[in-house]
């Protein structure tokens, strides 16, 4: 049985933040197959081309990540109908320099995790578009938006809703095999 590593990116670098207890929960149901391992971006530099003829070693370290995993797995806040910043920081980076992108092929999956009742919905699809110049296939279905997350998760930042779960478990059910259907293979649009 094939063992794919899967990259985490948590869009929000608050300490408490629904999208990382999320990541966690996740990364603890995950089926055998798929290995989450959390990527940290909140240290990375801003992207500057400027930086390009000697990269920060964050830059490198970031991009030898995404290029060593076999499928990508965003959560993400909802910022003004966006992605926060540091997320969108993250996609530049890893898409640079021009032509060298280590996202280039990955098999994707967003999840947007918000207190409000949309759940994330502007964040989820704005993140899909960048996702299609990056040649990520994003998995269409189930589109997850967790809306109302303030009440998904008791004190110890555990996962108490049993809907969200098993909804979670079904989405990671679709994803393993969405990732074993692209990983490996060259995807071009």
């Amino acid at each position: 049985m094939k063992k794919y590593t899967i990259a985490v990116l948590v869009g929000s670098l608050r300490k408490e933040s629904y999208n990382l207890k999320m990541a966690r929960a996740l990364m603890a149901m995950a089926p055998e197959t798929l290995s989450l391992e959390l990527i940290s971006i909140g240290d990375l530099p801003l992207y500057n081309a400027d930086l390009e003829s000697t990269p920060p070693e964050l830059y490198k370290s970031f991009r030898d990540q995404i290029r060593n995993s076999d499928g990508v797995l965003f959560l993400t806040p909802e910022y003004n109908r966006s992605v926060p910043g540091v997320l969108k920081n993250a996609i530049d980076v890893g898409s640079r320099p021009y032509g060298k992108s280590a996202w280039e092929g990955k098999p994707g999956a967003v999840i947007s995790v918000s207190q409000g009742s949309m759940g994330g919905f502007g964040a989820n699809h704005h993140l899909r578009q960048s996702l299609v110049f990056l040649n990520v296939p994003a998995m269409q279905q189930p589109e997850a938006y967790i809306g109302n997350a303030k009440k998904l998760f008791n004190e110890n930042g555990e996962l108490v809703s049993d809907s969200t779960r098993e909804f979670m478990q079904e989405f990671l059910d679709a994803f393993e095999r969405w990732v074993a259907l692209h990983a490996g293979h060259e995807v071009s649009v």
